[in-house]
C-alpha cells in the first residue's frame, strides 16, 4: 500500500509514535526532498536506511506510475518536507494514480498547519475552506479576492514572507479593510506568533517585513455587503476591465463577489474613467 506520513511542521517533538515506527520499518520511502528525509529520520533516531526515491512537483506525475507499480510489492512511505503530503504539497497526483489502479491508500495523521492556523486564528472554525498560496501577480492575485470576497465560510492561506505584505494589501482591497484576520508564523516553533486584527493593521504591521512560514487566516463575508467600499469595489471593476473585460460585465462579477450595488460600480467606475 501507499502509506501518507505527517511530519512536523516546526516541532520534532510532534513526530507520532506510529510515524517512527512506520519509518523505522519502511523499506521504500517517496520522499518531497531526500535530504530533509535523511535529516528527520537521523533527528528521530532512526537508523534503518530505506530506499529512498524523489517525489516532488517536478516529476510526480511522471513518476506516478512507477511508485504505484513498487506499491503493490511493497508499502511505500510518501514524506514531504512538513505536514500532510498531497495538502498543498506532492501527493494528490499519487494518490489520483493509486486509486485509478487499485491501490490501497492510508495516512498516518500529524500535525497540519491548515488546521493549526485555523484553530488559533480566533475566528470561526465550525465551517473553513483552504485556498493554499495566493497567486504571485498581483493583478490576477487581486481578482482572486475579489472573486472570494462574498465567501462565507473562514479562509486559509499560505503565503511566503517576501510576499505577504502585498498581499494583504490586496485582500485588505478585494475583502474590505476592516475583515478580521490573523497571520499564523513559525507555528509550532520558537518564535511563534499569531497577530489578530483587521486586515488594514496587518497589512501596516506587514510593511516592516514578516519572516519564517506563514498562514494567513481570514474572516468570511457577513453576507451584508459592508466588508468591502464601493472605492475597493470600483478599482476591482477597473482591473477587470483592463485585463479586458467588459464594463458591465465586470460591475456585475465584482457585484456578486462583495454584495456592491451593480449600478454603483458601474457608474463609479464610468466616472472614475
Amino acid at each position: 500500500m501507499i502509506v501518507l506520513a505527517a511530519t512536523p511542521i516546526g516541532n520534532l517533538g510532534d513526530a507520532s509514535r506510529r510515524l517512527v515506527e512506520t519509518l523505522s520499518n519502511a523499506s521504500v520511502v517517496a520522499a518531497e526532498d531526500t535530504r530533509t528525509a535523511i535529516h528527520l529520520m537521523r533527528a528521530l533516531g532512526i537508523e534503518n536506511r530505506p530506499r529512498l526515491i524523489a517525489l516532488h512537483e517536478h516529476n510526480e506525475r511522471e513518476r506516478a506510475a512507477e511508485v504505484v507499480e513498487l506499491a503493490r510489492e511493497d508499502d511505500v512511505v510518501v514524506l514531504t518536507d512538513a505536514g500532510m503530503p498531497a495538502i498543498s504539497d506532492p501527493g494528490f497526483p499519487l494518490v489520483e494514480a493509486a486509486a485509478a489502479a487499485g491501490v490501497t491508500v492510508t495516512a498516518i495523521p500529524g500535525p497540519s498547519a491548515v488546521l493549526t492556523a485555523l484553530a488559533l486564528s480566533g475566528l470561526p472554525t465550525d465551517r473553513f475552506t483552504f485556498e493554499g498560496f495566493p497567486t504571485r501577480k498581483g493583478g490576477e492575485r487581486r481578482r482572486v479576492f475579489a472573486a472570494l470576497a462574498g465567501e462565507q465560510r473562514t479562509m486559509v492561506f499560505f503565503e511566503s514572507p517576501h510576499r505577504i505584505a502585498d498581499t494583504l494589501g490586496d485582500m485588505a482591497a478585494g475583502f474590505g479593510a476592516d475583515r478580521r484576520a490573523a497571520v499564523c508564523r513559525e507555528l509550532t516553533k520558537m518564535h511563534e506568533e499569531i497577530r489578530r486584527g483587521t486586515l488594514a493593521e496587518l497589512t501596516e504591521w506587514a510593511a516592516d517585513g514578516v519572516r519564517g512560514e506563514i498562514c494567513v487566516v481570514v474572516a468570511g463575508s457577513t453576507g451584508s455587503g459592508d466588508d468591502a467600499t464601493i472605492e475597493d469595489g470600483v478599482r476591482l471593476v477597473l482591473e477587470r476591465v483592463a485585463a479586458g473585460a467588459r464594463m458591465k460585465e465586470a460591475a456585475a462579477a465584482v457585484a456578486d463577489a462583495t454584495g456592491l450595488s451593480k449600478r454603483d460600480l458601474y457608474e463609479g467606475a464610468l466616472a472614475a474613467r
